[in-house]
């Protein structure tokens, strides 16, 4: 048991040995020189000096000669079993110990370094000393613990304030830092924003290679279609009413990969919303208000998606409602380019309006129509999807709810602040004990050593 305290290096060693006993046999000495072999932090202490045979003295050991400590010996006079006996107290023992050295044949001229007030003394002294030189070290690990703690705190952060405007403005804070994160996800500063690109650069040109236009612009669907739009009497020149029906019926098909691109963009700007919730460390102590910030983005988010489908039904509805003639008025020209041929039947001109090879060339018209279209919405809808989706939700994400707050009272508010009681607890420890370490240090730093 000893051991395990005389062996820590900040311990001082009293080696007690009695007088009237060999010192090389001490048990005291010998513990003393394992655990501090240079003798630095071990002072020797001889007692029983009055019970010594008649004609000896340990002047050989308090004086170095014998057994040489780097501490000096010191020599006491206790009180004896008599002395306990008698209720001697410890101030006339002190004094009748002072009285012993000072006229002891032998220890007379140490008289001033002997007995228990001046031990007491020296290890004051000493003890004064350590401190002095550990200071800084000490200094040193209080700032450290200090450090290390103040960083815990800010992780699991400060204590929320009682009063409403306050919990308001954390609300505020924490909703600030969430949306910064989110930006930085859409921005770039964080992965994932590229995703949205890789829904206009891969999946909408994917949709819109994949309609089923071959189907529809088939030689028989172009024949039923075109002899439907007719009716009872057959077109003359170019079948207007077939072209219409067809483009329309061929338009119809771009609604799929347009709504498809809006619901694409929205699933990944709700993925956006969960890891930005997630990576805002702030956010993490307070799950209610976690909900709260999900629950509001995925209803604005909702709305944006709402407005995008609208938008982008609208830009295909557009192409439907109002053809570019431009691309109409050269079909009369490409079909009479052959012409008839000198002298030819003008009847076989009209004939051929009916055959199989006038129907390619309407299905290969409707076709090069809407390619054209497929390119223009190819650029358009990405603009819509951004313009409704994207930029609306880094503007304004999170408005509607900041509305919402606005209006709460003190306790809703505080509700919406609730913490997990054993983070509450922890940061309740961590603050008892930065304070503990704060005073610690001012202790320190006030402490003026005489020199």
């Amino acid at each position: 048991m000893v051991r395990s305290y005389v062996e820590k290096p900040n311990c001082i060693i009293l080696a007690i040995s009695p007088a009237n006993q060999d010192i090389a046999t001490s048990d005291a000495i010998k513990l003393a020189r394992e655990v501090d072999p240079s003798g630095e932090r071990t002072f020797g202490v001889l007692t029983k000096l009055d019970l010594m045979d008649k004609g000896t003295n340990a002047l050989d050991v308090i004086e170095g000669r014998s057994y040489r400590l780097q501490q000096p010996w010191v020599g006491i006079v206790n009180r004896s079993q008599a002395d306990i006996n008698k209720n001697v107290d410890m101030v006339l023992a002190r004094r009748k110990e002072r009285e012993y050295f000072a006229t002891s044949p032998d220890y007379g001229h140490l008289a001033s370094k002997m007995g228990s007030e001046y031990l007491a003394k020296l290890l004051s002294k000493h003890l004064e000393s350590v401190i002095r030189a550990r200071i800084p070290s000490i200094t040193s690990l209080i700032n450290k613990s200090i450090d290390e703690l103040e960083s815990e705190m800010d992780h699991l952060g400060r204590p929320i304030a009682v009063d409403a405007g306050a919990q308001l403005y954390t609300i505020l804070e924490l909703c600030r830092a969430f949306d910064r994160i989110f930006k930085e996800h859409l921005d770039g500063g964080r992965p994932g924003g590229d995703r949205i690109y890789g829904v206009f650069d891969n999946q909408l040109p994917a949709a819109l290679r994949k309609l089923p236009f071959d189907r529809h612009l088939s030689l028989q669907n172009v024949r039923k279609i075109v002899s439907e739009a007719d009716g009872y009497q057959p077109h003359l020149i170019a079948p207007e009413q077939g072209y219409r029906r067809l483009i329309e019926g061929s338009l119809n098909y771009f609604r799929g990969p347009a709504e498809a691109s809006v619901d694409a963009v929205h699933f990944v700007l709700k993925e956006l919303v969960r890891k930005s919730i997630g990576e805002t460390q702030e956010l993490k102590r307070f799950p209610t208000l976690q909900a709260e910030i999900a629950a509001a983005t995925g209803e604005s988010l909702e709305r944006f998606r709402d407005d995008s489908k609208k938008t982008v039904i609208r830009l295909v509805e557009m192409e439907a409602s109002y053809l570019t003639v431009e691309f109409f008025r050269k079909l009369p020209q490409e079909v009479e380019k052959g012409g008839n041929p000198p002298g030819g039947n003008p009847a076989a001109s009209t004939v051929d309006r009916y055959t199989e090879g006038h129907f390619r060339r309407i299905a290969s018209n409707v076709s090069s129509y809407v390619n054209m279209v497929s390119d223009t919405l190819r650029n358009t809808i990405p603009k819509a999807v951004v313009h409704c989706q994207v930029r609306e939700a880094k503007q304004s994400l999170l408005n509607h709810f900041y509305t919402q707050i606005g209006k709460k009272e003190g306790k809703q508010l505080s509700q919406m602040l609730d913490e997990d009681p054993a983070l509450m607890e922890r940061r309740q420890q961590c603050a008892k004990r930065l304070e503990l370490y704060k005073a610690a240090r001012d202790e320190i730093d006030s402490v003026s050593w005489v020199r």
